[in-house]
């Protein structure tokens, strides 16, 4: 699945274009290296993004299949550090 349809579906940004413009501004980052919008991810890739004032790292648990409710979107990842923007 592409990195910027997963951030979406997952809840994590809250369009598919905002996170289109955050990977290329170079905000996004899957195993440490830079993320177009089309890169794909899979299941135990690590992701960061500096969005909405935060550096978030997550650990991607599950690829999910289709839509995910927005209660059950913290079950395909694990957020491991979410910190402040200097």
């Amino acid at each position: 699945m592409r990195i910027d349809l997963l951030l979406n579906k997952l809840c994590l940004t809250k369009t598919r274009s905002i996170a289109k413009h955050a990977c290329d501004k170079n905000l996004v980052r899957i195993n440490g290296k830079t993320a177009k919008a089309s890169s794909e991810v899979k299941a135990g890739d690590l992701i960061g993004f500096d969005l909405y004032g935060f550096i978030h790292e997550i650990e991607l648990l599950e690829i999910p299949a289709g839509n995910v409710a927005k209660k059950d979107a913290a079950s395909f990842y694990k957020m491991l550090s979410k910190t402040a923007l200097e």
